[in-house]
C-alpha cells in the first residue's frame, strides 16, 4: 500500500470529535515509511482542518465529499459545484417534505434561522445519543458554529441569484424517517445531482462528478499511485465510491451495513482506533 486515504466522521474521529492517540501514532508511523496519507470528508475545508491540526497532522483534503480538493499546502486543485438552478430545484423538494437544509458553499455555509439550526442539531445529537445532557447539547451544539462558519438567511434567493456565489453541497436533514424517504426517492430522479448520506437522518446533495472516489484518483494520479495501491477508510455511504475504488477498502466496526458489504476488509470502531488498528494490520501484512 503506497496511500491511506480515511474519512473523518465516525472513521478517524471518536465520538468527542477527536484523533485519538493511537489512530495518530499509526498515521504518523505509516507517513514515515513514505506512504502517503489523504483525508477525504463531507465536511467543509476549515470544519476538517481543525482536528488534523489538533493532532498535529497535515495532509491533502477532499472536502466536501469530493466537491473540492486541497493539496498540503491549501492550495485548491479541483472544484465542482451545483449548477444553480439544479440547487433551487432540489431546495424546492426537500422545502416540499419540510426538510432543513444547509449550502456549502464558496462564501462559507448558509442555513436558515439560528434557532432552527440548534434545534436541528440538538434533536440529532440526542437521537444519536439518548442519554445526552442538556449541558452537553449545547456544548456540542456551540461546536458546530465554531467548526463551520454558518451565515443565517432570511431569504434562500441571495444563493440561487448571487452569481458571485458557487454551491458545492447542499445537505438535508430529518427526522422523521418518511419524509427523509420521500425526499430521497424524488432527489434521486433528478439530472445533475448525485445523492449521498453520511448518516440515518441526513441526504448529501453534490454534483456527479463530484464524489470521493473520482476525487481519490485525482489525488492518486498526482501522485503516480495506482488505484489498488491505496488503502482506503470509512462508515458511511458518501464513502462507497471511494472505497469500491481502492485496492483495500476497510468498513469501520460502526459502519453502515452496505458499507460492510462492499469492503473485504473491516476493523474496530471509529471509538476503539479503527483507523489504527487497521492501519497496524495493513503494515504487519506489507511492512513484517
Amino acid at each position: 500500500m503506497k496511500l491511506i486515504a480515511t474519512d473523518l466522521d465516525g472513521t478517524l474521529l471518536n465520538e468527542e470529535g477527536e484523533i485519538s492517540k493511537e489512530n495518530v501514532e499509526a498515521i504518523k508511523k505509516a507517513m514515515n515509511l513514505g506512504i502517503k496519507f489523504v483525508v477525504a470528508t463531507g465536511r467543509s475545508f476549515k470544519a476538517a482542518q481543525k482536528p488534523l491540526q489538533a493532532a498535529g497532522l497535515n495532509a491533502p483534503i477532499i472536502c466536501l465529499n469530493g466537491a473540492k480538493v486541497y493539496d498540503e499546502k491549501q492550495n485548491i486543485i479541483t472544484s465542482v459545484p451545483l449548477n444553480k438552478e439544479t440547487c433551487e430545484h432540489v431546495f424546492s423538494i426537500c422545502n416540499e417534505f419540510d426538510m432543513y437544509v444547509e449550502f456549502f458553499t464558496n462564501k462559507g455555509t448558509y442555513s436558515g434561522s439560528r434557532a432552527y439550526f440548534k434545534q436541528v442539531m440538538a434533536d440529532v445529537l440526542r437521537t444519536a445519543n439518548p442519554h445526552v445532557t442538556d449541558e452537553e447539547v449545547e456544548e456540542r451544539v456551540s461546536m458546530r458554529f465554531q467548526e463551520e462558519d454558518v451565515d443565517f438567511l432570511e431569504d434562500y434567493d441571495v444563493i440561487f441569484q448571487d452569481a458571485s456565489i458557487e454551491v458545492f453541497k447542499m445537505l438535508g436533514f430529518s427526522l422523521e424517517k418518511a419524509k427523509l424517504q420521500g425526499a430521497y426517492t424524488q432527489l434521486i430522479k433528478q439530472p445533475g445531482v448525485t445523492i449521498t448520506s453520511s448518516g440515518n437522518i441526513n441526504v448529501e446533495i453534490n454534483h456527479p462528478y463530484a464524489k470521493k472516489g473520482i476525487a481519490l484518483k485525482q489525488v492518486a494520479q498526482a501522485y503516480g499511485i495506482d488505484m489498488k495501491d491505496i488503502m482506503a477508510l470509512g462508515d458511511n455511504l458518501n464513502d462507497k465510491s471511494m472505497l469500491e475504488a481502492v485496492g483495500r477498502g476497510v468498513a469501520m466496526g460502526n459502519a453502515a451495513p452496505e458499507i460492510k458489504e462492499v469492503c473485504k476488509y473491516s476493523t474496530l470502531t471509529n471509538n476503539e482506533h479503527g483507523v489504527g488498528y487497521a492501519i497496524e494490520e495493513m503494515l504487519q501484512e506489507f511492512y513484517p
